[in-house]
């Protein structure tokens, strides 16, 4: 399919504005999501406009208007070049996937603050992470991050279109965008992984159970963004992004004061508690990496390819997170400000004497571990599966 750009998108000096401004609104919502939790751990109730709150709102209206003035410019502009590339819905409105996808989740980030505060003045503090306008307030964040992630990606399978005469001839803003949409894949895995964080937290790294969720939710999005991606090592990236994003708040707000504000304090607290340390994906995305690389590619069918990467993610991660969640939940050289593992929330009782050992809920027989690590490995093989399928999907967005 030929494919016309706009004379924005074959400058050799920049890549267009709302792209770099969806990227950015992704890592105010993903960071305004993070110091919200370290928030509720530290002060507890907040307001509709909260200092986190309003991150996370900047970070929607920034990627709403900017994608819908994209979208407004293609609708009445009807001798842009790029209208005849981009996806017309409601039979009205012309733009791109990611420009749309960016105004929908912006739309529903912005209803669910005034659903937020009403849980809170109706039902008082949370005490998890999925409250349903807490999930509202998700599907919005991840529906503007894929929408940012679209966005970068169909600028570089543009530049990649052996019809378009632009790869070549601009290789650092191609390189750019490969860079840039490895950074919007690591923004919306730390939501997602953020949405699961407490089922597969140190804790848990000795129950099966952390590992089947892990089995289901990443290796689907890390086999799409390694097929879709034009890098070496995408996934190891992509993870990297993942690991840093959810690392700078945990290290940044806890050097600041934060007093609780709302009772039973149990734990007085004089500064902001950190969150969780990320998964050490990394590991395993170097690894599925290296598999696509040697067998990818049309090498095997892509059900033997799942087969393969799928058991390969599970063995590796429940290999790493064991050793490493056990570190990070029994060790006294964990309880620091680098791996944060004496973080606590003020209404945490400081003296139950589980916050340093496993509890035996969360221990079970090797016969029953192994038998989860069975029940993971199958579930992460369907979810590579699905990863395949949708990176091909990606590899052809050009709208």
């Amino acid at each position: 399919m030929q494919v016309t750009l706009s004379p924005a998108l074959t400058r050799t000096d920049g890549i267009p504005t709302y792209i770099y401004a969806v990227v950015l609104s992704s890592l105010c919502i993903v960071w305004g999501l993070l110091w919200d939790i370290m928030w509720h751990m530290s002060i507890g109730r907040d307001g509709l406009f909260a200092p986190p709150h309003l991150l996370m709102y900047v970070g929607a209206v920034v990627a709403g208007l900017f994608s819908g003035f994209k979208i407004l410019q293609l609708t009445f502009d009807r001798r842009n070049p790029e209208r005849d590339s981009s996806v017309r819905f409601w039979g009205v409105f012309h733009g791109s996937l990611g420009a749309m996808y960016c105004v929908w989740g912006a739309l529903t980030m912005l209803t669910s603050a005034p659903f937020d505060d009403w849980w809170h003045n109706t039902y008082g503090l949370d005490v998890q992470i999925l409250t349903p306008p807490h999930t509202v307030l998700l599907v919005g964040m991840m529906t503007v991050q894929f929408g940012a992630m679209i966005g970068v990606l169909a600028l570089q399978n543009r530049y990649s279109n052996p019809s378009v005469d632009l790869y070549d001839n601009n290789p650092q803003q191609a390189q750019r965008l490969k860079i840039m949409f490895t950074i919007a894949a690591g923004l919306l895995l730390s939501i997602l992984y953020t949405m699961l964080a407490e089922k597969m937290g140190p804790w848990a790294s000795h129950h099966s159970s952390a590992y089947i969720a892990m089995g289901i939710a990443f290796p689907f999005f890390l086999l799409a963004v390694g097929r879709a991606s034009s890098l070496r090592y995408p996934i190891t990236l992509t993870a990297a992004v993942y690991m840093l994003t959810m690392l700078i708040p945990s290290w940044i707000l806890p050097l600041f004061p934060a007093t609780p504000r709302l009772g039973p304090v149990l734990n007085p607290i004089t500064h902001y508690q950190a969150f969780l340390f990320p998964l050490a994906l990394v590991i395993p995305g170097f690894v599925l990496d290296k598999l696509l690389h040697r067998f990818g590619n049309g090498r095997l069918n892509d059900w033997l390819l799942a087969a393969l990467t799928g058991t390969a993610f599970v063995l590796v991660i429940a290999g790493v997170q064991w050793y490493f969640g056990e570190f990070l939940h029994t060790s006294p050289y964990a309880r620091n400000w680098f791996f944060f593992s004496d973080s606590m929330s003020y209404d945490d009782d400081p003296t139950w004497p589980y916050h340093h050992q496993f509890h035996p809920y969360w221990l079970e027989s090797m016969p029953d571990f192994l038998k989860g690590i069975g029940i993971a490995i199958g579930c992460a093989i369907l979810s590579a599966r699905v990863g395949l399928l949708w990176g091909n999907w990606m590899k052809r967005v050009q709208r």
